[in-house]
């Protein structure tokens, strides 16, 4: 059974940092490209952030780009997603979802639909 767990929520003011972690059970990830998405409340889910499989690529959607980094560790069969600076507006369900195929050049993948395997979510909160 291929699983993703999500952890490393919680309530952080403004301008405080959070690191999230995505874990792969049941399949090993290095051949999966794997996304960051968060969704919140009445909003659609959207695109963060995505790696590919070796991590040579790392793309960001504009509203984080300069304040969160992800990266992966295969052997560990984990990707990160380092939140700094946060916001209010960052405020969230994050979940992390992996992809089967390959990233192709030339397009993004911010889209839900590119990805095949999905995590349970962690909350953010960024509040004063």
């Amino acid at each position: 059974q291929f699983l993703l767990v999500e952890s490393g929520g919680g309530l952080v003011q403004p301008g405080g940092s959070l690191r999230l972690t995505c874990e792969a059970s049941g399949f090993s990830l290095d051949y999966n490209a794997v996304g960051w998405f968060r969704q919140a409340p009445g909003k659609e889910r959207e695109g963060v952030s995505y790696i590919s499989r070796r991590g040579g690529s790392a793309n960001y959607a504009d509203s984080v780009k300069g304040r969160f980094t992800i990266s992966r560790d295969n052997a560990r069969k984990t990707v990160y997603l380092q939140m700094n600076s946060l916001k209010p507006e960052d405020t969230a369900v994050y979940y992390c979802a992996a992809r089967r195929g390959p990233l192709f050049i030339g397009r993004s993948y911010y889209s839900p639909d590119d990805y095949d395997f999905w995590g349970q979510g962690t909350q953010v909160t960024v509040s004063s």
